[in-house]
């Protein structure tokens, strides 16, 4: 019997837990903004009044590979779905990150800073327009325009070439002689949406992009005997190659097996382009965020395909194209299509978006629409790594459409943890803890700051640690909380309320409680927005009788699961787990009974992606 003295005691407790389970998470001035004009909604859907812009993209682009120019046009005609007139449009030249005089976060040999981008011809509308016009300031360009009205359209013509950087690798540039990497090379207009307006963070080197759903063709001009691999599907490939690898690249789209496209003694005898000095590789994409190229005239290209819709029949294409001095990278085709096989099926289990996915062998561990381009790894696990980190970008934030110039986490974190679940699927003896040593060796410190926090505030380590592993965490946690099941359903509501769109943080926690039927802002609050250090302690363990327990105390601010090796008299263990939801109502001491009959000799916390700022009361041992 409860004695009624007890009540006020525990309606105290229940109504502390509730309150810290329904607690609104903190929401700064500006984007409440967004709330109040009902293009955000606190239920996770995009408001009543959501609107985004987008562009259609004509790129006709010559690449010299002997002076390493790139030039060409960039036509694009820009839809204005904001309600707001615009008399200017803001352009990105990324390509200036490599310009005299432009702000950077890195350090690039002087041989590769130059002029950076050189604009040739600028037309509006049809009418030609001064170039002195644009206003440009590093990686910034602000173009006056005739007024573009809500709902108006207007056609800019850019006519641009610059020179590839050679060494200096940031993303882009030259392989080596004869194989190049060609990204962010096109005059593009920003993003200008409900929050911030224009996107104007510059480029730095450090945080990575944000662009809008758009629609791209192009064109691109190479000479004979350089293979383009790029962004979208190739549409006139009997128009550049020679029969045979056209036929070799439709069997891989219909084949489960390994196609050869071009082997090393295809590279030897040649004649795999037509015999023209120049070759025109054209190629379409359809809402997607970027468009990227790659080009070499001595690169293996292996493919195969596989079914990612179980429901249509679907396939995507997986390429791999190397340079077949790098041994090492016979092996990441096989690891790429078991990746795209795993998103596919097992995590986040949502089939893979796009026609097909290519993984460059390049000079970078960097992502893009329907391309990777990762540098060659001779460890075994570290290529299983880096392949299916940068293919699980494909998601976040292609598909997704994320901020990751302010919100890094929101690509980063999501990346890291399928590198996590997914590399022990493809080798059973990997343990993959990307970043948990860093963010447990610096939690506390000064450069610890709040998930939140903008990337475009952060740098060294807290720019690594709250953009993957603690993300990474929290999302792993979750999953832990609410199960496989329940988390890939919350986690589906998310993506298909937005994807195509630009999700904030706000957005993605509003739809994962509402996908998941639970207020998990008590967990978002305590881990992506608040400061506080992972720390767990056994605090007391009851070893023998018939009420054996063990008090786990959660020392610091951070929930935490908890995951104890309880080992005993007779030599035998035990693995206990308790997820994050010990913690949800206000609890610093987690009581776990254990029924063993057997009497306790040894407790241990440990767990490989669970930190722990002060390990020295993780262990009880008895006396």
């Amino acid at each position: 019997m409860i004695s009624i003295r007890c009540f006020p005691f525990m309606l105290l407790l229940a109504a502390t837990g509730l309150l810290r389970a329904q607690q609104p998470l903190p929401i700064a001035r500006n984007i409440q903004t967004a709330f109040e004009k009902n293009t955000r909604s606190h239920s996770g859907q995009p408001g009543k009044n959501y609107w985004q812009n987008t562009a259609d993209y004509d790129l006709k682009i010559n690449f010299n590979p002997a002076t390493r120019l790139v030039g060409g046009t960039a036509d694009m005609v820009y839809t204005n779905n904001s309600p707001d007139t615009l008399s200017s449009i803001h352009f990105k030249l990324y390509p200036n990150l490599y310009q005299s005089g432009s702000m950077r976060l890195a350090a690039f040999k002087a041989a590769d800073i130059g002029d950076g981008v050189t604009l040739e011809k600028i037309r509006v509308n049809g009418t030609e327009k001064p170039v002195k016009q644009a206003r440009i300031r590093g990686t910034e360009m602000f173009l006056p325009v005739p007024p573009l009205l809500p709902n108006g359209q207007i056609h800019i013509a850019i006519d641009f070439s610059y020179y590839l950087n050679e060494g200096s690798h940031m993303r882009t540039g030259a392989i080596d002689q004869g194989a190049y990497f060609v990204a962010y090379f096109f005059p593009r207009i920003a993003v200008y949406d409900d929050v911030d307006g224009w996107n104007t963070n510059p480029y730095l080197g450090t945080q990575e992009f944000y662009n809008d759903f758009c629609n791209f063709k192009a064109a691109i001009t190479v000479p004979k005997d350089y293979l383009v691999w790029a962004t979208g599907d190739l549409k006139n490939c009997h128009d550049v190659l020679n029969p045979a690898y056209c036929q070799r690249l439709a069997a891989a789209e219909t084949e489960d097996a390994q196609v050869n496209i071009v082997d090393s003694s295809d590279l030897r005898f040649g004649k795999i382009t037509l015999d023209r000095p120049v070759n025109t590789f054209e190629f379409e994409a359809t809402n997607v965020t970027d468009f990227v190229f790659a080009t070499s005239n001595h690169y293996m290209w292996q493919s195969t395909s596989l079914v990612v819709d179980s429901t249509t029949g679907r396939r995507t294409r997986v390429d791999a194209v190397f340079n077949p001095a790098h041994k090492d990278y016979f092996r990441v085709l096989s690891d790429a299509r078991a990746t795209v096989a795993a998103m596919s099926f097992r995590f986040p289990k949502w089939p893979f978006p796009y026609a097909h996915e290519t993984v460059f062998d390049g000079l970078d561990q960097m992502e893009y629409p329907m391309m990777v381009n990762d540098n060659p790894v001779e460890d075994v696990a570290e290529s299983i790594e880096l392949t299916d980190h940068e293919i699980f970008h494909t998601m976040f934030p292609f598909y997704m459409g994320t901020n990751e110039t302010k919100y890094g986490w929101m690509d980063e974190g999501w990346a890291t943890i399928g590198e996590w679940l997914i590399s022990p699927m493809i080798d059973p003896s990997i343990v993959d803890t990307y970043g948990v040593g860093p963010y447990e060796r610096s939690a506390g410190t000064e450069g610890d700051l709040p998930i939140t926090t903008l990337s475009t505030q952060l740098s060294g380590v807290g720019f690594f640690t709250n953009s993957y592993p603690k993300p990474a965490m929290g999302y792993l946690y979750v999953k832990d909380l609410l199960g496989d099941d329940l988390f890939h359903k919350a986690l589906h509501h998310y993506i298909r309320t937005w994807q195509g769109k630009h999700p904030l943080p706000w957005d993605f926690f509003n739809c994962m409680n509402a996908g998941a039927g639970q207020n998990l802002n008590w967990f978002w609050k305590a881990w992506f927005f608040d400061d506080g250090i992972p720390d767990l302690a056994i605090q007391t363990v009851q070893p023998t009788g018939r009420k054996k327990r063990i008090s786990v105390a959660l020392k610091g601010s951070k929930p935490l699961p908890i995951d104890l090796t309880v080992t005993y008299a007779d030599g035998s263990t035990e693995k206990i787990h308790r997820s994050i939801g010990v913690w949800e109502n206000g609890a610093q001491v987690a009581d776990i009974p254990v029924s063993s009959k057997n009497d306790i000799v040894k407790v241990e916390l440990s767990d490989p992606h669970v930190p722990d700022v002060d390990r020295s009361d993780n262990v009880w041992v008895k006396g």
